[in-house]
């Protein structure tokens, strides 16, 4: 499709159910491999991205039920594979986002260099930079990241700001020996939603928010319950139409905390 032809025909009226963020599903699935118990994921949005993260977490042996509605079980007591296979990996480059807890949990991991990246190239460097300064021994061969080693606390100043990196570091270091101190994070609020995930699962993390965060390495993390925080693009896509065409629309499952841009509040 080269184009999309949009005619008005009058102002948009009625009332729409804002989807859980894609963007904040995706690691939150990823923080099943954290733990032998069960994280219950609630507001879940039913994408393919989301598919495919099913996909590769049940190809890992982890235990994965879905109502294929809204909702999400997943049980890391059953990992018996380490490894993160290219042909998952290389359709969605979310799927580097095993590497941190699958190598915190077991001291070993293999994920296969992300692909399926229209954007453009968008390098894993502050992912493995990361985990290096935390113990972790790392070699890529034949296309594949492969980490082993015990991590250890220790300071990490990102070279630049990345979402990703920002949450494979986070959920590492919630197994990690002592403390973290992770510096020039992201601050979007997914990164905030998968730390509050990971507090509810027994992390001790401090700075959620801001762009240091601190977390005290635990021995172990429990399964908990959380539902994805509202997908503030869509939201906002809805009411940047709702405003253009005039009307009035009710939004529900929205998040105005996630969306002062659109509302033009800066603090």
């Amino acid at each position: 499709m080269d184009k999309l032809k949009i005619s008005a025909n009058g102002p948009l009226n009625g009332e729409i159910t804002v989807s859980g963020a894609k963007n904040a599903a995706l690691p939150l699935m990823c923080a099943g491999l954290l733990t032998s118990g069960t994280l219950r994921l609630k507001n879940v949005p039913m994408l393919a991205d989301v598919k495919t993260t099913q996909k590769l977490l049940q190809g890992m042996g982890a235990r994965v039920l879905t109502d294929n509605i809204s909702e999400f079980e997943i049980n890391g007591g059953t990992v018996n594979n380490t490894c993160a296979p290219y042909e998952l990996v290389r359709t969605m480059r979310a799927s580097i986002l095993v590497l941190g807890p699958t190598l915190a949990r077991f001291g070993e991991a293999q994920v296969s260099l992300p692909g399926g990246c229209a954007i453009g190239s968008r390098p894993v460097d502050q992912h493995l930079k990361g985990l290096e300064a935390m113990g972790a021994e790392i070699v890529i061969e034949h296309g594949y990241v492969k980490a082993k080693g015990k991590l250890k606390g220790t300071r990490v100043a990102m070279d630049v700001v990345t979402v990703g990196g920002t949450e494979n570091l986070l959920m590492a270091a919630t197994l990690a020996e002592g403390t973290t101190v992770l510096e020039n994070c992201a601050i979007e609020p997914e990164v905030v939603d998968l730390a509050e995930c990971l507090v509810k699962m027994g992390a001790k993390i401090s700075g959620i928010g801001t762009s240091t965060m601190v977390v005290e390495g635990a021995d172990e993390l429990h399964g908990c319950e959380h539902s994805v925080v509202s997908d503030r693009i869509e939201a906002g896509t809805f009411l940047c139409a709702v405003a253009i065409t005039g009307g009035r629309v009710v939004l529900r499952n929205a998040a105005p905390k996630t969306m002062e841009v659109v509302f033009g509040q800066t603090g």
